[in-house]
């Protein structure tokens, strides 16, 4: 019996519950001995002219060695992270001029202990000549406040402006609507804030390491900070707490440690306080989104356009180029016959937008299963009834999107049908008609989303598995795992073929050294590059092995294959004849290493059911119940995927309830301490009822696409839509998101003004 699809315990766990896991903060490495402490100076304002920087009094405090400011540091801009963005629009590491955003680093301190530093980065003073500052992308679209006056415009990137909008899109459509829609800008808050430790050889290397999710990449964005080439840097990855896209590549909180450490002559450390993180690690989301789908009464969808207006913080990242994954998504898993949309991305005073979990994706989904259910509502028809009218069939897969992507295959029905059931949909609508009837305070609403959404199997990881002489297996891997299970998922695939229990299988990940390319992990496209590369390097040395055994037991490689039960090579119809791969390991290395190149992306779908309770008169929303059918093809092992699925799910609702990153018109930010950004615990949060529906890609050897970002997709739009379901017979059609007491009064009682 094969292993693969199994519910095998993660083999990682025993050392983070037992607080043997090693964090960057918790480094004990010769190599840093002597390390001095960072602590960043940052611009409490957000938009402003530096006149000067008064470092003498902080620098007569106790412990302080250095203080840094830009002119101190040998360091380059930082252009934007993804073309075709204005080029024009760079970030000086250190603030040179102009600070963009209250949280910009204007200078680096540098003590014996962390306190010291802290204490003394409170003494540094700034003084700046004010600017206006710019914080709603809708005004800063009007390029009244320009953060670059050089550049003329606050518009970093548009997309979909090649052609004029089709002034006919909607001819034909009995019926058509339009909303107004937010996906609200939130904090990323990782359980582990950004934290790195390096030093420097005599040898004028650089070894960095870094909370991140993929070191290669760190690695080149660290070296093009700093001036160097890339081999001159190491970056090797710790255990990383949760980074869900944020920690991507290398803040320029990186290359500024660097750059200090060199410029010391002495190791340096850096772990940032949570009130730093809140403001200064990358913010996700935040689009404004205007939404028109058109259609008959019965229930077909004709048309669909999205306008998409991207917040991109102050200096342009990847989230100014996150757009182009909601216009690719922008339909969904419906088949639409006109399809329309068009972004603009724009610069604001402040923090940058980048990757947060679903990239662009969660943001399609929210505005089609908003659209959907908008349209529903107009024409008087039960919404699941509109989506299994619009549904993409199986049998038109291979299907081309009007949004431009290529979907594998997909059973959409499938998902909704088993989802409904174990919601009990029927029931759920009596209960609903009965509280209604009776005039309850507390209302009941169910929401339905049915998402589709890419994952990256489209582009090249590579993997390494070795052998040795005592019966162990190293594998080296390109993927980065913060939390995912790469270590028991990557072990399984290798026992799977060889046998060898996953106990006596290391996965190594993370040093630039060890591994000097890869990809790291995002899009989650772990498994379906990372994974099959471990798989068809895995394959390779049983080949080897098998050329190796020939010589061995005189015997043509045809004749042989591998014994998984013995870990040997042996000849067919003779198992007596054999020999061990660990045997075959003694003379000479026994490893293969295979780069795997993906055969295209891969789209996981489902469906979410969410069950809200409001208040009507505490405007209090309490979510009962959220069922899931998240369809990612084969599943490895089912324990992994349901607790990606679970995080996932929590993490969506949390946006649609909770999380929003809030700043005033002065670019202050209001939501920077946990005190006033919420998000849930476990005690907020009901347990979610997982259904399970397989549907193989063919895109890959293991038919498997991505679930780390499934749960996040799905869940937001399905508890919206269910907000929005328990006031529609108040004749209220929308709320927005988060959807917080204050947000539901308003509505509330405007809906009672009517």
């Amino acid at each position: 019996m094969s292993i693969l699809g199994t519910r095998v315990l993660r083999t990682e766990d025993p050392r983070f519950l037992t607080g043997q896991s090693i964090y960057t903060a918790d480094l004990k490495d010769d190599r840093l001995a002597g390390a001095l402490f960072a602590h960043f100076v940052r611009s409490d304002v957000a938009h402003g002219t530096i006149l000067s920087i008064d470092t003498d009094d902080a620098a007569q405090m106790p412990g302080v060695v250095a203080i840094y400011t830009a002119d101190d540091l040998l360091m380059l801009p930082s252009p934007p992270t993804m073309r075709p963005t204005e080029t024009k629009m760079n970030r000086q590491p250190l603030a040179t001029d102009t600070v963009r955003f209250a949280g910009e680093p204007v200078a680096i301190v540098l003590a014996e202990t962390a306190t010291q530093a802290a204490d003394a980065a409170e003494r540094v003073e700034v003084d700046y000549d004010f600017l206006d500052a710019v914080t709603d992308p809708r005004e800063a679209l009007k390029d009244q406040v320009l953060l670059y006056p050089d550049v003329g415009t606050n518009v970093t990137v548009q997309h979909g402006f090649e052609n004029e909008p089709d002034e006919n899109l909607f001819d034909g459509c009995e019926v058509v609507v339009t909303q107004e829609v937010l996906n609200p800008r939130l904090a990323v808050v990782p359980l582990e804030a950004r934290a790195g430790a390096c030093c420097w050889g005599d040898d004028g290397r650089l070894t960095i390491w870094l909370s991140n999710q993929g070191a290669q990449n760190a690695k080149r964005e660290i070296a093009l900070q700093l001036g160097l080439e890339k081999d001159v840097v190491r970056v090797i990855t710790p255990d990383v707490g949760g980074a869900f896209g944020a920690k991507a590549g290398a803040d320029v909180e990186y290359g500024i440690i660097a750059a200090a450490s060199r410029k010391a002559g002495r190791p340096v450390r850096w772990t940032e306080y949570r009130s730093e993180n809140m403001i200064g690690m990358t913010h996700g989301r935040g689009q404004i989104q205007t939404l028109t789908i058109g259609g008959s009464k019965d229930g077909k969808i004709e048309a669909y356009r999205i306008d998409i207006l991207q917040d991109s913080g102050a200096y342009p990242r990847s989230g100014a180029m996150l757009p182009t994954m909601t216009r690719l998504m922008a339909p969904g898993v419906y088949d639409i016959p006109r399809v329309e949309s068009r972004s603009t991305s724009v610069v604001t005073n402040t923090t940058s937008i980048a990757a947060y979990r679903g990239a662009g994706r969660p943001e399609a989904a929210a505005a089609i299963e908003r659209a959907v259910d908008l349209f529903a509502q107009e024409i008087g028809m039960d919404p699941a009834d509109v989506r299994r009218r619009n549904f993409i069939k199986p049998e038109q897969f291979p299907f081309q999107t009007h949004g431009g992507a290529n979907y594998d295959n997909g059973n959409y029905d499938g998902a909704l049908t088993m989802a409904l059931e174990a919601a009990g949909y029927d029931a759920l609508r009596a209960e609903q008609k009965l509280r209604r009837e009776r005039g309850d305070t507390v209302q009941i609403g169910i929401g339905i989303s049915t998402y589709v959404e890419v994952t990256f199997g489209g582009d090249r990881e590579n993997a390494t598995v070795e052998v040795h002489p005592d019966g162990t297996v190293t594998v080296l891997t390109g993927t980065s795992p913060h939390g995912q299970g790469h270590a028991t998922s990557w072990a399984m695939l290798v026992s799977d073929q060889l046998g060898i229990d996953i106990d006596k299988i290391t996965v190594l990940h993370g040093d630039t050294d060890l591994i000097p390319n890869g990809g790291g992990t995002g899009g989650s496209r772990s498994l379906q590059l990372g994974g099959v590369a471990v798989m068809a390097a895995t394959g390779d040395l049983v080949e080897e092995a098998k050329k190796r055994a020939a010589l061995v037991l005189e015997a043509d490689v045809s004749d042989l294959q591998m014994d998984a039960r013995t870990q040997a090579v042996v000849v067919k119809g003779a198992p007596g004849a054999s020999v061990a791969l660990a045997k075959l390991a003694e003379d000479e290395p026994l490893s293969a290493y295979r780069v795997w190149n993906g055969e295209g992306q891969t789209f996981p779908f489902g469906a979410h059911i969410a069950v809200v309770e409001v208040d009507t008169e505490l405007a209090d929303v309490r979510l009962r119940t959220l069922t899931s059918c998240d369809d990612a093809g084969t599943v490895l092992n089912p324990l992994l995927c349901e607790g990606q699925r679970m995080g996932g799910i929590a993490q969506g609702a949390s946006q649609a309830l909770y999380e929003e990153f809030v700043y005033d018109e002065y670019g202050n930010p209001m939501t920077s301490t946990l005190m006033d950004y919420p998000f849930p615990t476990a005690a907020d949060l009901p347990s979610f009822n997982l259904v399970t529906q397989e549907t193989p890609t063919p895109r890959n050897p293991l038919g498997a696409k991505g679930i780390g970002e499934a749960g996040t997709i799905g869940a937001t739009p399905a508890v919206q839509n269910a907000i929005v379901d328990a006031l529609s017979y108040l004749g209220v059609n929308h709320v927005d998101i988060p959807a917080n007491p204050q947000r539901i009064w308003e509505t509330i009682q405007r809906a009672n003004t009517k």
